[in-house]
């Protein structure tokens, strides 16, 4: 099975797809025609001597420099080998592959100017398990994230390096090894390839796929924790929810209700009248984050099918427009209220987390969780370290797009800094997953103490967990069950195993 490229509808699911599961990409002859007719489209301007930016000209604040012929062609080169001015360590595959992904969807709207072989050597590396090697920072995420993708588009030139075949290669002889001709640059190529925030495209698109999983084991954990805490469940009522209104809210209500389903606690076990926000009002916080992803995942798609050139060619109007399709804010503004509501959701994790440990909060439950209180700690520590990994992700909530530094001789004097953006984000998710996987043992640890009936979903999530990590019976070092409850929720298996009891949990 393969995805195939159209220029129009790209999901999400599909650059997850490409980037982490590898799945093969197919060109529709439709968009490779597209990329012809504009090819010969620029071919007439050029003979025509029409000024274009970046194709007979200077890029940046060196537009107004006109190129002659022989310059035009030596131009591209001259171009990546400036921009490829990243650092750092290589950007993981994914990321790479994403980028490309993404890069490849743009071209074949057939208003890049590039020629057809420089999209086909991108499919051809990305079917073929060729990854180039890109430093992780050097974007300013506006005239695209131009560092990162000139590394990428060395490649082109048989130049920079190249992941293949589990080994870090000169890009001309993983490239020889594959069986894929090097294209070389011509007229327009090299800013064709650099030219979009596709970087922040796909590693955001990633982020996205992998957040919407992880909201669904935020309410497993809320329903676990709700349990062990005999909450009263008419907060979870949907017909509350319906009536305000927001969607998020009524979605994250269900899956929780869905969770609980079959408890004693829907009727046979006394509750009080009312409980602590941070019980009572998770659908209304997950589902605010709930709603924030849903526009996220819009804008997202939107980028991925759009167009972001400078200039755009569209030969039908035979007509060249400049502007700045490249800036990465409509994307970077999304990206960093993601990674906030990341982090709201972790911080209110960590509050029901509290009301576990704490006797004067847990409704009957022993200190920390363990019998032996005083000779024994429990779970005492497991909140210092939630705690830490919250105050991290609060400090990585920060905007990014509001950081815009001027560059390029004040030319470029506002950029989005969406690179900063998806870089946070992916730390923010990876201190979540620690987070959550906390909640999980305490919630699992609690329901051990309780007698009554429990949630089907709320039980296959229990067992499960307790395949990987014992009851904490006395106390032992706690570092090895965190790392694995991080494991267990980074790799979705709590949820999986939940929705093998009681079907698929709505993620919209």
């Amino acid at each position: 099975m393969s995805v195939v490229i159209t220029g129009n509808n790209l999901k999400i699911e599909d650059v997850y797809n490409v980037a982490v599961r590898n799945e093969k990409v197919e060109l529709h002859k439709d968009a490779m025609g597209k990329v012809k007719t504009c090819r010969d489209f620029l071919e007439e301007k050029l003979a025509q001597k029409e000024i274009m930016y970046g194709t007979n000209t200077g890029i940046g604040e060196f537009s107004e420099i006109i190129l002659n012929d022989e310059q035009v062609a030596q131009f591209q080169k001259y171009l990546i080998y400036n921009h490829a001015a990243g650092i750092g360590e290589p950007a993981p595959k994914a990321h790479v592959r994403a980028a490309m992904l993404s890069r490849i969807n743009v071209l074949s709207h057939g208003c890049s100017g590039c020629r057809p072989e420089i999209v086909q050597t991108y499919v051809d590396m990305l079917n073929k398990g060729l990854t180039p090697v890109m430093c992780v920072k050097g974007s300013v995420g506006a005239c695209g994230d131009l560092a990162p993708m000139s590394q990428i588009a060395l490649t082109l030139m048989g130049e920079g390096e190249i992941f293949y075949q589990d080994q870090r290669l000169p890009a001309a002889k993983a490239m020889e090894m594959a069986g894929i001709p090097v294209p070389g640059l011509k007229a327009r190529d090299g800013l064709a390839a650099i030219n979009g925030s596709n970087v922040i495209t796909g590693i955001g698109s990633i982020e996205i796929y992998e957040i919407e999983r992880w909201i669904k084991q935020a309410e497993i954990a809320a329903a676990m924790t709700l349990e062990a805490l005999k909450a009263n469940l008419k907060p979870y009522d949907v017909r509350l929810h319906r009536l305000r209104g927001f969607q998020g809210a009524v979605t994250s209500a269900e899956n929780i209700k869905k969770v609980i389903e079959g408890s004693d606690l829907m009727g046979k076990v006394k509750v009080k009248v009312q409980d602590a926000y941070s019980m009572r009002s998770t659908p209304q916080v997950i589902g605010a984050a709930r709603d924030h992803l849903r526009y996220a995942r819009q804008q997202f798609e939107i980028e991925l099918n759009g167009v972001g050139d400078n200039p755009i060619f569209i030969p039908e109007d035979k007509v060249v427009l400049t502007g700045a399709n490249f800036q990465g804010t409509p994307i970077s503004l999304p990206l960093d209220m993601v990674g906030a509501s990341v982090t709201m959701v972790s911080v209110l994790s960590e509050r029901r987390l509290n009301r576990l440990l704490n006797s004067a909060l847990s409704v009957g439950l022993p200190d920390f969780l363990t019998k032996g209180a005083g000779m024994f700690s429990g779970m005492m520590l497991s909140q210092y370290t939630a705690d830490m990994m919250i105050v991290e992700q609060r400090i990585l909530s920060m905007p990014s797009c509001i950081q815009s530094i001027p560059a390029a001789a004040d030319q470029e004097d506002f950029v989005s800094m969406g690179m900063n953006g998806a870089l946070k984000t992916q730390q923010i998710i990876d201190n979540s997953y620690g987070i959550l996987g906390i909640e999980f043992m305490a919630a699992a640890q609690a329901l051990d103490f309780r007698d009554y009936k429990f949630g089907k979903g709320t039980q296959a999530a229990r067992e499960f967990i307790r395949k990987h990590v014992a009851h904490l019976e006395e106390d032992r070092p706690l570092y090895p069950d965190h790392n694995t409850m991080k494991e267990l929720v980074k790799g979705r298996g709590i949820l999986h195993a939940v929705e093998e009891a009681i079907g698929e949990l709505k993620t919209y």
